[in-house]
């Protein structure tokens, strides 16, 4: 299942038989195609709405969409893993970034002073040109440097600075401290120190010279350089503070031809190592301290055996390599179960051999033999803990390490073995067919010694079983019975000892089996049955499994238990027939169902006659049988046996007891008919019934002893009928109640009645009543009828004439119009439509109501707008019509109540929908027209009054009532005082100001009021807010635009400043390089601060939201870019100087010239890269026309440049007290 949805997993969402999987590949490469081109063409429109904001937000959601349907579709070769899709979404979100402006990057010299323009951002009137988007100043590798290294200060301006360090003489000294140096194994690594004062190196040189190395002579070794540069050095001093060993003294190939001993190999081994040269890191070399070399040898060498003994073997001999320049020195201890004895053996050297001097460095093996005796049981560990050579050089063979320490051990090892679960006396179980597991013990034994193997014996044939080292107990199976005995135990390296009990006999145990003997059993009939005596061999309990089958019927499969060997089964049907018997399985505690083969007997079998009464009733005590009409009682009886049977019954009455014979009858069960007392036919009673004999056809005849039958015998029948006083059986009632009708019941409770309502015959009702004076509760009007009704004992009659009750219901009250009313019935609704009236006039309808003091609910139509309760003690009421509000008005009454139905009773009673009174009228709407907005509209000089923004709202009538609409205006000039009244038809409800004709003909306020106005239904005009009556008109003239500085260079940072005429707010039109933009200004002047070079022009300029636009000509600046100094080409440049030298600090600047610059040389950071320190001296340098400017110094310091100027700029700008 697992692989299955792993599969599925796979699978491409899309199935291939509906879309294959190229063309699934194809579309969705396509769908990208279009969504990037769609972004291409939001990038130009970005560019010239500036509304980045949008833009990247919008394709933000859509990348990450594209991206993460793409991984839901598991398209094949375009399905990536979850690192990759959100390596995908993060490029596409930075590339998003980037071409919408969401992310900003610092563009160097083309910023302004970010000091000034965020104290200049806090003017509130301050506007800015946009800033300059270059290319090539994310691909010029000086701009993202400067970028990423620089942007903590962000001055893009003045980069570089020049650090100059006064070196002292530096010295090296090659092991300084004179030690001698030995190669150990197993690297054979050694660390010879370099003391290096004044300076940090950045290359060594040095050299390896054998110590057998003879110049001009082949075969006795070369002399081998090695340089080393500032990674490297750094590398070893970083292993060595970390405890590694990384220079490798190692034994040097020979560059000869000549073919090498392995003796002149060994001599490669000791070397003598000199130091030609040491660089610090400016590249001047460091003076070297004598000696500049230093002798070393290799360690003293040795080896190590270990062995394991068993108790018994107490004597170890031994055998050490050594190797070194001699003398040698040999430490070693004895470690005896915790107790530690050390030796040394001293003086180790060939005394065949003379050294000619002191000086000879030559090493030597050596065969050191040692013998050692362990003389007590348990771990004896011997260990060599350090070696001394010629030289004097110690190696601790320990080192606190015992994984290191070559050491030799001797585990003394006795291990025992027993049986657990077997042994004289108590054999083992083994049943058919099955395996026993015999368990074995092991005790004592060294883990050295694992496994062990131990050696069981079984009809001359030894098998072998391996114990794991962390059992004590072994098991293993058998499968055959006899006697297994334990040989012996024996482990990796000794033997061990065998316990009693050593031996185990395995004994079988038999299948269980039955000894069955049948028996059958015979009474007056014939066979009745059979018993089965059984003796049963085996362990018990014992389940016998055995099966009956009667003729052709499905046989029975049945199992009996039994404790003892010995048991019977008896066998004896109720019902006649031929059997088949049989046992089919036989288990005891050992062995489950083992098939018997045992005796199978059939027989047919002759039941013995029985007889019981069919169940009945019952009483306390017997079965109760009731009688209500006749002289003879069916008594039911269950015969059982051989037909035909022969039946005696007994009849006991009060005073009398007779006898009954029944022959012949050859069904079961049958009803025998039982003949009641005389006396108590006549006036009724009880009497018994009771079984005396039963006999078969064998004759077999046999006596019944079952409890009798109770006769309850009625001869009174019981009667219903309604009950009335006057012979009137008549109710009325109110609807929804209930009526309970009087009846008179005779008999013996409870009754059951049955009756009907006449008007639905078919629909017969039972009841069951406890009283004989009871009610019969109905609902609803009609004539309800009695139909049957029975007793606890015996069904009744209904008295005839007195079964039939009506029920009737209070008439509710009704409302009509009164018929004088001038209203028109419309049969489709059945409404009555009232003559239409204007808003506010007053009107009602007359009405005429039925009932006693009515009340009555009227409500309203689709739109409940009111619900009233009329109360009138009068046929004739007046109800007053709604009119306050416009529209079409339904009313309808939906609860008319009275003294019987009164309406807070029947608050959910309504009148149905087809008896409903509905009138209905049309109120019309008193026309209105007011102005939408009350905001100014502005215009210029001779415009014509009309529609200037089709989506703005200002200027428009709304209109309320029907039209078409008669609208009367004024249009006033307040400086001119001058009123003209127009009259415009409107056939909309909604109307803006558009009238041709008029043109404003002078500058000022203009006010447009709406007179009055008149709709077709000629009612009169509504009330209207007098400041939504009248809107304002401003008529200007158009706007200009004057600069307060009549110079024409301004540098990137400046701020220029216009003079506004006209009314605001302002829209400004400029253009920058040829790309246009426009600003708004709500006061003046107008400011906006240049943030991007080249040339900027003002091209127009507009007042009141964006009207009254006028062309400028003649108004142009030139923006120049601020000046860069660059010291070091922008770089942080550290340089180190002895005394003597001089270094060459240049300085690179941008702009146009003369330049005018000022440097400053401080104190030098003592940290690289830190801020400089005290200010040491300043000089400003004037009149440079060059583009690089150059000094040289020989002291120490750092020089920046601190301010610059062009011909037309200066960085940093002026600060203005």
């Amino acid at each position: 299942m697992t692989e299955q949805s792993s599969t599925s997993a796979r699978r491409p969402l899309i199935p291939e038989n509906f879309i294959d999987i190229p063309s699934q590949r194809l579309y969705y490469l396509s769908l990208g195609l279009l969504l990037q081109a769609t972004k291409a063409f939001d990038v130009l429109q970005n560019f010239f709405a500036n509304d980045a904001k949008r833009y990247c937000g919008k394709w933000l959601f859509i990348d990450f969409a594209y991206v993460i349907f793409l991984s839901q579709l598991r398209i094949p070769r375009l399905t990536y893993g979850k690192a990759t899709v959100l390596i995908q979404i993060l490029l596409l979100w930075f590339a998003d970034g980037l071409l919408f402006g969401g992310i900003s990057l610092n563009f160097g010299q083309r910023s302004p002073d970010l000091h000034t323009r965020s104290n200049l951002q806090q003017r509130i009137d301050l506007t800015s040109t946009p800033e300059p988007f270059y290319w090539t100043d994310i691909l010029s590798p000086s701009r993202l440097t400067s970028y990423f290294s620089d942007r903590r200060d962000k001055n893009q301006h003045l980069l570089g600075q020049h650090t100059v360090h006064m070196s002292p003489i530096s010295t090296a000294q090659l092991n300084p401290d004179g030690h001698p140096f030995c190669l150990s194994p197993p690297g054979h690594t050694a660390f010879v120190p370099i003391l290096v004062n004044g300076t940090a190196p950045s290359s060594v040189r040095y050299s390896f010279t054998p110590l057998t190395y003879i110049d001009g002579q082949p075969g006795t070794g070369r002399i081998e350089h090695i340089e080393m540069n500032t990674k490297e050095l750094k590398a070893i001093e970083q292993a060595r503070l970390e405890g590694l060993q990384v220079t490798e003294f190692d034994e040097y190939d020979d560059g000869d031809d000549d073919s090498l001993s392995s003796e002149s190999h060994l001599r490669k081994t000791e070397s003598l190592a000199h130091i030609h040269r040491v660089l610090d890191s400016s590249g001047i070399a460091v003076k070297l301290m004598h000696p500049p070399e230093v002798t070393y040898t290799e360690e003293p060498l040795r080896s190590t055996e270990s062995d394991i003994r068993c108790a018994g073997d107490n004597h170890l001999d031994l055998t050490i390599d050594i190797r070194g320049v001699p003398p040698l020195s040999l430490k070693w201890s004895k470690d005896a179960n915790g107790k530690k004895e050390t030796f040394i053996v001293d003086n180790i050297e060939d005394s065949s051999i003379a050294y000619p001097s002191a000086g000879d460095l030559r090493e030597a093996k050596f065969k050191v033999p040692l013998s050692l005796s362990v003389d007590s049981l348990g771990r004896v560990t011997f260990v060599l803990e350090s070696v001394i050579d010629g030289m004097g050089n110690v190696v601790s063979l320990d080192q606190g390490k015992s994984s290191e320490s070559p050491r030799t051990g001797v585990a003394v090892d006795s291990r025992t073995v027993r049986s657990l679960n077997c042994g004289p006396g108590n054999p083992a179980s083994l049943l058919i067919g099955s395996e026993s597991s015999l368990v074995l013990g092991v005790d004592d034994g060294d883990r050295l010694d694992a496994p062990w193997t131990v050696h069981i014996t079984y009809d001359s044939i030894t098998r072998l079983f391996k114990q794991k080292r962390t059992l004590r107990e072994l098991g293993f199976g058998v499968r055959a019975p006899g006697e297994y005995i334990i040989s012996n135990i024996k482990g990796k390296y000794c033997e061990g000892d065998v316990l009693s009990p050593d031996t185990c006999k395995v004994v079988q145990k038999p299948l269980p089996t039955a000894e069955i003997e049948w028996k059958r059993i015979h009474e007056c009939s014939g066979d009745t049955g059979v018993s089965a005596a059984l003796i049963l061999h085996g362990t018990p309990p014992f389940q016998v499994y055995y099966r009956t089958q009667r003729d052709n019927e499905s046989p029975r499969d049945l199992v009996k238990t039994f404790t003892t060997s010995r048991g019977i089964i008896t066998l004896q049907p109720e019902h006649s027939g031929h059997y088949y018997y049989t046992f089919l399985q036989l288990s005891d505690s050992n062995y489950k169902k083992i098939p018997l083969d045992g005796p199978s007997i059939d027989q047919i079998v002759h039941p013995l006659a029985a007889a019981d009464f069919v169940p009945v009733s019952a009483g306390r005590n017997k079965m109760v049988l009731n009688s209500c009409s006749g002289n003879v009682v069916d008594v039911g009886v269950d015969l059982r046996g051989t037909p035909p049977w022969n039946l005696e019954l007994q009849v006991v009455g009060p005073r009398s007891t007779d006898s009954i014979v029944i022959r012949d009858i050859s069904s079961s069960p049958v009803g025998v008919p039982v003949p009641i007392p005389s006396d108590i036919d006549k006036e009724g009673g009880t009497f018994e019934v009771d079984l005396v004999t039963v006999e078969d056809m064998y004759g077999c005849k046999r006596s019944v002893s079952v409890p009798g039958i109770s006769v309850n015998v009625r001869r009174v029948q019981p009667t219903a009928k309604f009950y009335s006083k006057d012979g009137r059986r008549q109710v009325t009632i109110l609807e929804d109640e209930s009526a309970e009708l009087p009846l008179r019941l005779t008999g013996d409770g409870p009754w059951k009645v049955k009756y009907r309502r006449m008007d639905t015959p078919d629909l017969v009702q039972a009841v069951v009543l406890a009283s004989p004076n009871d009610y019969l509760r109905v609902k609803g009007k009609g004539t309800y009828e009695l139909v049957e009704v029975n007793d606890i004992q015996c069904p009744g009659i209904v008295i005839p004439g007195d079964n039939t009750y009506e029920v009737d219901w209070v008439p509710r009250p009704s409302a009509r119009l009164d018929l004088q009313m001038p209203a028109v019935y419309e049969p489709y609704n059945r409404s009555h439509i009232l003559p239409a009236i204007c808003q506010g006039h007053d009107d009602y309808v007359d009405l005429e109501l039925s009932g006693s003091c009515t009340c009555m609910s009227p409500g309203g139509g689709t739109i409940v707008l009111d619900q009233l309760t009329i109360s009138s003690i009068q046929h004739r009421t007046r109800f007053q019509l709604h009119t306050s509000t416009p529209g079409r008005k339904y009313y309808e009454v939906k609860q008319i109540g009275d003294a019987a139905y009164p309406l807070h009773k029947d608050a959910r009673t309504l009148i149905p929908r087809s008896e409903r009174l509905l009138f209905e009228q049309e109120i019309f709407r008193k026309p209105s027209a007011k102005f939408n907005t009350d905001n100014r509209l502005s215009y210029c000089l001779n415009d014509v009054l009309g529609p200037k923004d089709p989506a703005s709202p200002d200027g428009t009538i709304l209109l309320d009532g029907t039209p078409p609409f008669q609208l009367q205006l004024s249009i006033k000039n307040l400086a001119a005082n001058k009123v003209r009244v127009e009259h415009i038809e409107v056939n909309d409800r909604i109307w803006r100001l558009n009238l041709p004709s008029y043109y404003f003909t002078s500058v000022g306020p203009y006010q447009v009021t709406i007179d009055s106005v008149l709709d077709s239904s000629r009612c009169e005009q509504a009330t209207v807010d007098p400041l939504h009556r009248s809107i304002w008109i401003d008529v200007a003239e158009t706007a200009a635009i004057i600069p307060l500085e009549k110079k024409k260079d301004f540098c990137v940072g400046d701020i220029i400043q216009f003079e506004l005429e006209g009314t605001p707010p302002w829209t400004i039109g400029y253009r920058i390089n040829g790309k246009s933009y426009t600003r708004d200004a709500k006061v003046s002047p107008f400011s906006i601060l240049q943030q991007q070079s080249g040339d900027f022009t003002i091209t127009s300029i507009a007042h009141q939201h964006k009207m009254c636009k006028a062309a400028i000509t003649n108004l142009q600046m030139t923006i120049h870019s601020l000046p860069s100094a660059l010291v070091g080409h922008g770089k942080r440049i550290y340089q180190d100087i002895h005394e003597g030298d001089q270094a060459e600090i240049v300085f690179t600047l941008i702009g146009e010239p003369p330049f005018t610059f000022t440097y400053q040389r401080s104190e030098p950071s003592a940290k690289k890269g830190g801020r400089p320190g005290k200010v040491l001296e300043t000089h400003t340098v004037s009149g440079v026309t060059a583009h690089e400017y150059s000094i040289t110094s020989a002291v120490e310091g750092t020089w920046t440049v601190t301010s610059i100027s062009d011909r037309y700029c200066r960085y940093p700008a002026l600060q203005a007290e």
